[in-house]
């Protein structure tokens, strides 16, 4: 579960998807998304802890890559279950509106 909950933030899954491409900085991320340097190290911690992303240090920098690349696969199946399903994971009356993910609908 706290895979998918890692994923569940845009930043992070920008980041991932970035890393996905190859190593980067925390200055490359900040200016390749448009994130606070602050919130990219906060992102880059908690993909750490998960261990999806690791660092190397050359020098004064710290270079991020993503350590499971298959990771990447996973992110590609879902796009493809959720273009296949359309609204039907979004509107799922069971859960709710877009917003509460994970809460039922009264």
């Amino acid at each position: 579960m706290a895979l998918f909950r890692s994923l569940a933030d845009p930043a992070r899954l920008a980041i991932v998807l970035r890393l996905g491409r190859g190593e980067a900085r925390v200055v490359d991320l900040t200016r390749q998304l448009g994130l606070a340097q602050s919130t990219v190290s906060k992102h880059l911690a908690c993909l750490r802890d998960c261990r999806l992303i690791d660092s190397r240090a050359e020098g004064r920098q710290s270079y991020y890559r993503l350590v499971r690349p298959e990771l990447l696969d996973l992110l590609r199946s879902a796009e493809t279950v959720l273009a296949e399903t359309g609204d039907a994971v979004a509107l799922c009356p069971t859960y709710g509106a877009p917003g509460q993910t994970g809460e039922r609908a009264s």
